[in-house]
């Protein structure tokens, strides 16, 4: 436990530091028509978590070089996008190679199994581009993430797929930037960045391939639904108003909430974290027909996205036509 104490102390100096460079270099996050805020606030917060993961490895071992060298680069990469903007290319390949590199510490990389390796490429990187997509207002990537953590660590304590104190140190790390960025509308100290959405979401995939790796069920990609069921709707929703799907915009759900509905920030993000709490223990207490299980969870939560939109969606229109006048 000292040691746990002892990393999350690091964290917190190493957060308060960076406060320092953001505010020197003028690394900031200004607010725009499509922002969910309105002060300017620090942007890249989230290199955090990509320090906890350095930090568990010197304290514990570097068990998993591989993917502390992916997670380094997607990070790297992230963070310079936070303060320069660079091409999607770039990232995607940046992102492609941090993937290969996890899968390399999977020892899934199979030449036989190409096809299966690379449908699971495009489906990792998706996943850690829905972590991004979905970081829009306080709170809610750290919260969401340890929603997906809390049942990783349950299910970790019979099963045994990863070592426990990986999955504790990130939980840590969850906290520690909660307590910067978890609080009401305009008084966050940072923002996650690039760097913290995609590299949290990075380090997630590790214990949940491994979970999946060891049980041959699948079926556990639904720790991730509510994120995978808002984002994946809103795209669908957005290629059917012929939108490009890089444009900046305010149309997930969350948003809708926090941005049209007035709801606190804080609220809006504690709803998806424990709504995916319920989903997720729902999953490992009161069902062993996980995919029954899985499969109506998402036709209930898209159910409920698409009566939620169908309510509020024209005052989100009403936002547009303003700004278009």
């Amino acid at each position: 436990m000292i040691i746990y104490a002892i990393i999350g102390v690091i964290l917190v100096v190493m957060e308060l530091l960076y406060f320092r460079i953001a505010d020197h270099f003028n690394i900031i996050d200004r607010p725009n028509e499509r922002s969910s805020h309105t002060t300017i606030v620090r942007r890249g917060g989230g290199v955090i978590f990509l320090f906890a993961a350095w930090l568990w490895s010197a304290f514990f071992g570097f068990q998993y070089p591989w993917f502390l060298a992916g997670l380094t680069l997607v990070c790297l990469v992230s963070f310079i996008d936070d303060v320069r903007s660079l091409p999607d290319s770039l990232r995607l390949v940046a992102q492609f190679a941090a993937m290969l590199m996890l899968f390399a510490d999977f020892g899934i990389l199979i030449p036989e199994d190409w096809w299966l390796i690379l449908i699971g490429l495009i489906i990792g990187v998706g996943i850690v581009n829905a972590y991004n997509f979905m970081d829009g207002i306080n709170g809610i990537t750290s919260g969401y993430s340890l929603s997906v953590l809390v049942p990783l660590i349950l299910l970790n304590c019979t099963l045994a797929f990863i070592d426990m104190s990986y999955l504790i140190v990130v939980s840590i790390a969850c906290v520690v930037f909660s307590f910067f960025n978890f609080r009401p509308k305009g008084k966050a100290l940072c923002f996650a960045g690039d760097v913290g959405s995609i590299g949290i979401a990075f380090m997630v995939l590790l214990p949940l391939g491994k979970l999946m790796l060891k049980t041959c069920d699948f079926s556990y990609i639904i720790l991730l639904a509510v994120y995978g069921v808002d984002t994946i709707l809103t795209i669908c929703h957005r290629l059917m108003l012929h939108e490009h799907l890089g444009q900046a915009h305010r149309k997930h759900a969350f948003q809708i909430m926090a941005n049209e509905l007035r709801i606190p920030h804080e609220v809006v993000s504690l709803s998806y974290v424990l709504l995916q709490l319920i989903v997720s223990l729902g999953l490992i207490y009161l069902s062993n027909r996980h995919w029954v299980y899985a499969v109506t969870a998402v036709v209930v939560l898209c159910a409920a996205y698409l009566i939620f939109m169908k309510k509020n969606y024209h005052l989100h229109s009403e936002y547009l036509q303003q700004l278009d006048k």
